[in-house]
């Protein structure tokens, strides 16, 4: 039997969902008929929009900019939480509370905050306008939520299995690969859905961070929307463009996100 949707959940999704609605329809309206009579649809559907972000260079380039620093964050925020999780999880040490609960006041601090300090060390390694300072950037913040997440993953497991293994002939590497990783998958994908989340939205870091050749898509639209203030259909077929890398992502992780979700724990 299927359990129904309550109504007040059905009302609060819809009104969730009315400005993305709103963004996609004015990027099918010209800039006229936005500033125009209200519309709840576009009159004369034109895609121009889209040939106009599709077809300059700048565009291509801020999109790929994005999408290397956001998979090189997931993928070093990921690979360093996870032995950090592991140990807070099955390992006890002098101020080991105070320390965990240390990353998450650290993952509550602003970037902007922290901007400076930044610049300033990145600008002493040589990192300006680069992806992976950005993503190191980037990580100094997720991987203290990811540390969070994959703890309660791992503090699940119990940890006979991992001593069952041993008995059965099974390496410290083998049973972390084999048994307990497969185990985690779930919570491996929430994880790396929140540090995508926090990297591609995120744009003050990777604004000041970047000059030319790493600029993201969202510093070109920010610098686009002073100039072009009046070109608003443009840069809403833009931004709907920036959905599309969250959506394929949230398409192909889906099942280990809702098992996620629903089966992840913080001690």
């Amino acid at each position: 039997m299927k359990r129904k949707i309550p109504l007040a959940a059905t009302l609060y999704v819809v009104l969730l969902m009315v400005p993305i609605y709103w963004l996609f329809i004015m990027s099918f309206k010209t800039n006229a008929e936005i500033f125009g009579s209200l519309t709840f649809w576009p009159h004369k559907p034109t895609l121009e929009n889209y040939r106009a972000v599709l077809s300059d260079y700048a565009w291509y380039k801020g999109y790929l900019n994005a999408a290397i620093y956001v998979c090189m964050n997931v993928a070093l925020s990921v690979l360093v939480a996870i032995p950090a999780a592991y140990g807070f999880s099955r390992f006890r040490f002098f101020g080991d509370r105070f320390l965990f609960f240390g990353f998450l006041a650290l993952r509550m601090t602003a970037p902007a905050i922290l901007l400076i300090p930044f610049v300033q060390i990145f600008s002493e390694l040589n990192m300006i306008d680069t992806h992976l300072g950005v993503a190191i950037a980037h990580s100094f913040f997720n991987v203290p939520i990811a540390i969070w997440i994959l703890e309660g993953f791992f503090s699940a497991i119990p940890p006979e299995i991992e001593e069952s293994a041993k008995v059965d002939g099974y390496g410290q590497i083998s049973i972390f690969s084999k048994i307990l990783l497969p185990q985690i998958a779930p919570g491996i994908a929430v994880t790396a859905f929140f540090c995508f989340m926090f990297s591609w939205v995120e744009l003050l870091l990777a604004n000041a961070l970047t000059t030319v050749n790493a600029k993201p898509i969202g510093a070109i639209m920010t610098r686009l929307g002073g100039v072009l203030s009046a070109n608003v259909a443009l840069l809403s077929a833009a931004s709907v463009l920036t959905l599309i890398p969250g959506i394929i992502f949230v398409i192909f992780v889906r099942k280990h996100l809702a098992r996620g979700f629903s089966l992840g724990q913080v001690n």
